[in-house]
């Protein structure tokens, strides 16, 4: 699982969506949904990025696969959010392993 998770960050794009999501009322207008804890919709993350829909979901779908974001899908909306406690075991999991 390292090895798929060091693979999903290193990707520029991926590190930044990460980054954005760390803080996305920062980053992103508010939520349809009006609960911030729920994500950020796939189409914010989309324009800001500057990518295709079908690129943004398979760069999010990499990160998810690697456990560092989380979904929920309201409608036909699909929102992401970090999975802390996933990224936190990693960092730890890298300071054991190096």
């Amino acid at each position: 699982m390292i090895l798929e998770q060091l693979k999903a960050l290193g990707n520029d794009t991926r590190m930044q969506m990460m980054e954005w999501l760390k803080d996305p009322l920062t980053h992103f207008p508010p939520q349809d949904h009006g609960d911030p804890a729920i994500g950020v919709c796939v189409t914010h993350l989309q324009h800001k990025a500057g990518l295709s829909p079908s690129t943004a979901s398979a760069h999010l779908a990499i990160l998810q696969r690697a456990g560092f974001v989380l979904t929920t899908r309201i409608g036909k909306w699909t929102y992401y959010r970090r999975n802390e406690q996933a990224i936190d075991d990693f960092a730890a999991r890298l300071k054991i392993e190096l």
